[in-house]
């Protein structure tokens, strides 16, 4: 907004100090305004990239819950089965001794599977692994570092569905880096785990090739072919349901950290929302101290009118150093 005071005005002010700042004030309440009009502006423009920033991070939250969901669901579709066969069925625990003498007895045209799984049954690791499909035991990964209080009291009150307006008071008291941290230490722990769950699924990969090699044939031992494949696809049920259980709540963790940074970004897109009206508020009145200033130029009561004009310009200018501040 540009001010041009008239030469005719201009030489109707007293050249005197008090006359300069008379003349003067429309053009700094000018600039006063620009200024607010700028920041108002740019308060805007946060709070839209926050917005958009916060349906980003609700995207990825929706695909955490959607790969709790399947998990959940598939793990209970192994219990499920289980329980089927073992009532249907004697199962007995999966032994390391069987599964050798399963592997000798294939094909000739095995003999690569043969070499594979005698060689992984006699190793150290394999024997570990084979131990943990048996016990249906799943690999540590740790518990991770107990979250702060402000976050562990945030995230109690997303997982326990409070109201909004409870929930939001305590989130707005975590800061974005301790969210932003905790989401990287909660994809860590699923990173280990996927990388920790590997060998176990690999020998289930293998035994299952055992088992479809030795179903296609009729080279295994009367009477404990049926019972060893019963044991082995108990033991690879139990295992595979465990595992979908754990991964679903590694998930879990991931999507309500991904919710907390939602609800930040609301939050901080609602506070630069209310910022920016209020700064569009401050150039209103320091646009409406530039008008009357200027009629305090062209009148004789120039007193009174740029009294009210300094008045709103002080207004304008402290309402918008408080709102920088403090809002």
């Amino acid at each position: 907004m540009k001010v041009k005071i008239p030469d005719e005005l201009k030489a109707d002010m007293p050249q005197t100090p008090w006359g300069k700042i008379l003349s003067a004030t429309p053009v700094i309440m000018a600039v006063v305004a620009t200024l607010l009009a700028g920041l108002a502006s740019s308060e805007m423009t946060r709070a839209q990239y926050d917005r958009s920033l916060a349906a980003q991070e609700q995207s990825k939250a929706g695909d955490q819950w959607s790969f709790f969901q399947a998990k959940r669901l598939r793990g209970a579709f192994q219990h499920n089965t289980l329980d089927l066969l073992e009532s249907i069925a004697e199962v007995h625990p999966l032994e390391a001794e069987a599964l050798r003498q399963a592997a000798a007895q294939l094909p000739a045209g095995a003999a690569s599977l043969k070499a594979g799984l005698s060689a992984l049954l006699d190793s150290a690791a394999g024997q570990k692994t084979l131990a943990a499909l048996q016990e249906a035991q799943l690999p540590s990964v740790g518990a991770g570092a107990a979250p702060e209080p402000r976050l562990k009291a945030a995230l109690d009150a997303l997982e326990s569905s409070r109201p909004e307006s409870q929930i939001a008071p305590l989130v707005a008291q975590v800061s974005d880096r301790t969210i932003e941290e905790a989401l990287r230490t909660a994809k860590d722990r699923a990173q280990a785990f996927d990388e920790a769950v590997q060998p176990v699924s690999q020998m289930i990969d293998l035994l299952g090739k055992l088992f479809a090699q030795r179903a296609a044939s009729s080279g295994f031992a009367s009477g404990t072919g049926p019972s060893l494949g019963r044991d082995f696809t108990a033991a690879r049920l139990r295992f595979t349901a465990l595992r979908y259980e754990a991964e679903a709540r590694l998930n879990q963790a991931i999507a309500n950290f991904y919710e907390l940074q939602v609800r930040r970004g609301n939050l901080s897109a609602e506070r630069h929302h209310a910022r920016s009206q209020r700064f569009f508020y401050g150039m209103l009145a320091a646009q409406m101290a530039v008008i009357v200033s200027t009629l305090a130029i062209a009148t004789r009561r120039r007193n009174l009118l740029w009294s009210l004009a300094a008045a709103a310009g002080v207004a304008a200018i402290a309402f918008a150093i408080y709102v920088y501040l403090y809002v």
